[in-house]
């Protein structure tokens, strides 16, 4: 990468979509959550910060309220963030200082290549849990604790059974029932999410996974490949569906197909512990990513954020 840094923030219009997305193809730290498609379909509206010639580029979901203009992170949108290649800190600190003004409070998230230390900016680290699927289903399979071997067998004995590639509607309508009560727009999302879906699943991109039993959805995800990962997204379990391990089922499922693969299975978080334990028990480990919030808010306005 160039040593010097020349960072340009491009509004929406002024993005060249192929260079961006061949930035993000080349990066080693590319992600599906930063092609164009997917910010095209899930942010409201994204703007972007370029270095150079698209050496590395960052984006900004944005959106305005009461006249603020405020950073977020998207539905489903895991990371975001510095996407490019040699990141350091200086770079991490000079993509911050590039960052319009306008925008007065930040809630975002970076990813796993941003993670270094700020003296201008408070960054924290939250926790990500990944599985390297290089190996065979049977090598990956003794990696799982006996808690998740009990409960694939659970599900199985109750007649469970692995269907992919069904409607997309199933798998929002048994998510929205969980996302409810922890998510804000949820129906608006999830909207979103369904027409990115159709779009990627033309291109080979997405499937569907689910457990069923008599006919019935017990568990499912959404599952999304790109930079040789597999994303494990939108997940939705039924109340009798947790009982017999019917979301256990559906991992062991994915990590069958893609095992023997150069493929990393990302279970997109958690901080939550039972969740972090949960992903822990499939023998994956952890991978840290930078967050940051700032508010810049007016003294007057600040109390609406806390």
């Amino acid at each position: 990468m160039n040593d010097t840094f020349h960072i340009q923030y491009l509004p929406h219009d002024e993005i060249d979509m192929h260079r961006w997305d061949s930035c993000i193809e080349r990066a080693n730290n590319g992600l599906i959550y930063s092609h164009s498609i997917y910010l095209d379909f899930m942010s409201k509206n994204w703007d972007a910060l370029v270095l150079n010639d698209y050496e590395a580029v960052m984006p900004l979901t944005w959106n305005k309220k009461a006249g603020i203009y405020y950073l977020y992170q998207s539905f489903l949108t895991a990371q975001s963030g510095i996407i490019g290649n040699a990141i350091n800190t200086d770079l991490v600190d000079q993509f911050l200082d590039a960052i319009p003004g306008k925008f007065r409070y930040w809630d975002i998230c970076l990813n796993q290549g941003n993670v270094f230390p700020s003296g201008k900016y408070p960054l924290f680290l939250r926790s990500n849990f990944v599985l390297n699927l290089d190996r065979t289903y049977s090598e990956l399979y003794k990696e799982y604790n006996d808690n998740i071997k009990r409960n694939i067998k659970k599900a199985e004995q109750a007649g469970c059974y692995i269907q992919k590639d069904f409607e997309i509607e199933k798998v929002t309508e048994l998510a929205a029932i969980q996302m409810k009560h922890f998510a804000r727009n949820v129906k608006e999302g999830l909207a979103r999410f369904k027409s990115l879906y159709y779009e990627l699943h033309q291109k080979g991109a997405a499937i569907t996974y689910g457990a069923f039993l008599n006919r019935q959805l017990m568990a499912s995800c959404v599952v999304l490949k790109s930079h040789n990962r597999i994303y494990y997204v939108l997940v939705g379990n039924s109340t009798d569906g947790k009982a017999i391990g019917a979301s256990h089922a559906v991992i062991d499922s994915i990590i069958k197909d893609f095992s023997g693969t150069k493929s990393v299975l990302d279970f997109e978080g958690s901080d939550i512990p039972g969740l972090a334990a949960f992903y822990r028990s499939f023998g994956s480990v952890e991978e840290k990513y930078s967050a940051l919030r700032l508010n810049r808010l007016p003294f007057y306005l600040k109390w609406l954020k806390k």
